[in-house]
C-alpha cells in the first residue's frame, strides 16, 4: 500500500521547487524593471557645481542654421555669443540659473525631446526683440536661454526657432556629458565667497542671501555681484577701498563698480559691483552716499 504521507511530501517538494524557481526568475525581471525606470533629472545632477559651471560648454553654435558665430564669452553666471544668421546680427545668452518663482513664465509646446522631469517654458519678461526660454529641471531650478536681434529686421517666429535650437543644444550637452567645470585661478574673483565679503563689511540687515551660483549676495539694501565683462565701465573714476571705482545711478539703484584684468580669460575683465537701493522714492542718486560707503569697505576686503 502506498504511503499517503510520502506522496504528500513529494508533492510539497515539487511545489516548493516550482515556487523557488518562480522567485529566481521574477527577481531579475523586477530588478531590470526598476533599473529601467527613468529618474527625474535635477539641475545639480545635470550641471554639477553651479559655482564652477562653464555655461559656454552648454552652447553649440553649430545648431544654428545658416549662422556664423563669434567665440562665446563665458562669465561666472552666463555665456554670451554674437552671431549673424541669414544676414541678421543676433546675440545668444545661456544663463543665468534661478530658483525663485516667476509668474511670467508660460508653458508652450516645445517640439524637441527632453529628459524625464525636465520641461521647457516661454519666458515672458524679456527685452524688446528677444525670445526667451526657460529650461526647468525636476528640482525647480531653471536655466535661461535667449536670442536677441540687434536690429529690427528679425521676426519673433525666427528668433524663437533659433532659441529652440539653442535649447536642443543645451539638452544634448547635458545628456552627452559635455558639461565642463574649469579650475579658476587663485586670483580670480570667481573663487570669492560674496556673502562672506558682504557680511563681514558691516552692512546692516538680517541674514545675507546668496545667489544660486554663489557669485552674488544681497544683505538688506546692499548687494555684491562678481562677473566677467568685455570692457571696463565708462565714466569718471574715484578711489574707494584702495581700488579705482566708478559710481553711477541706475533707476532706484546706485551702483559702484571696480575691475581687475581677468586671470582666466585674456582680454576680459572681472568686475565687482556694489549696489544700494533707494527706498524713499528719490531715485538712485539718493543712494550713492551709502553705496560709496559700502563699496569702500567691500572693495577693501576683496582679495
Amino acid at each position: 500500500m502506498r504511503n499517503p504521507l510520502g506522496v504528500l511530501a513529494v508533492g510539497c517538494s515539487v511545489l516548493l521547487a516550482a515556487c523557488v524557481g518562480c522567485s529566481a526568475e521574477s527577481a531579475p525581471a523586477e530588478q531590470a524593471q526598476s533599473q529601467s525606470t527613468p529618474v527625474p533629472l535635477s539641475a545639480i545632477a545635470a550641471l554639477g557645481d553651479f559655482a564652477t559651471l562653464d555655461y559656454c560648454s552648454l552652447l553649440d553654435p553649430k545648431r544654428l542654421k545658416n549662422a556664423t558665430a563669434d567665440t562665446p564669452d563665458s562669465s561666472f553666471t552666463a555665456c554670451q555669443a554674437d552671431f549673424v544668421q541669414a544676414g541678421r546680427p543676433r546675440t545668444i545668452t545661456v544663463g543665468p540659473l534661478a530658483a525663485d518663482r516667476d509668474p511670467t513664465i508660460k508653458a508652450y509646446d516645445y517640439a524637441g525631446k527632453v529628459p524625464d522631469g525636465v520641461s521647457v517654458q516661454q519666458a515672458g519678461f524679456v527685452p524688446d526683440r528677444t525670445c526667451g526660454r526657460a529650461i526647468t529641471f525636476a528640482d525647480g531650478v531653471r536655466l535661461a536661454v535667449s536670442i536677441t536681434d540687434r536690429d529690427d529686421r528679425g521676426s519673433a517666429e525666427e528668433r524663437c526657432a533659433a532659441a529652440d535650437d539653442v535649447v536642443g543644444g543645451v539638452l544634448d550637452a547635458v545628456s552627452g556629458n559635455r558639461v565642463r567645470h574649469p579650475q579658476l585661478p587663485d586670483r580670480s574673483w570667481g573663487r570669492v565667497d560674496s556673502c562672506a565679503i558682504l557680511s563681514g563689511s558691516g552692512a546692516q540687515g538680517g541674514d545675507a542671501t546668496a545667489g544660486i551660483a554663489g557669485h552674488s549676495c544681497i544683505l538688506d539694501k546692499v548687494s555684491l555681484e562678481f562677473a566677467v565683462v568685455r570692457q571696463a565701465p565708462a565714466g569718471p573714476s574715484e578711489t574707494l577701498g584702495n581700488r579705482m571705482a566708478r559710481v553711477a545711478a541706475d533707476g532706484a539703484f546706485c551702483r559702484v563698480r571696480t575691475v581687475q584684468p581677468s586671470p582666466a580669460t585674456p582680454g576680459r575683465a572681472e568686475q565687482a559691483t556694489v549696489s544700494v537701493v533707494d527706498t524713499s522714492g528719490a531715485g538712485g542718486d539718493a543712494a550713492c552716499p551709502a553705496a560709496r560707503a559700502a563699496a569702500a569697505t567691500v572693495f577693501s576686503r576683496i582679495p
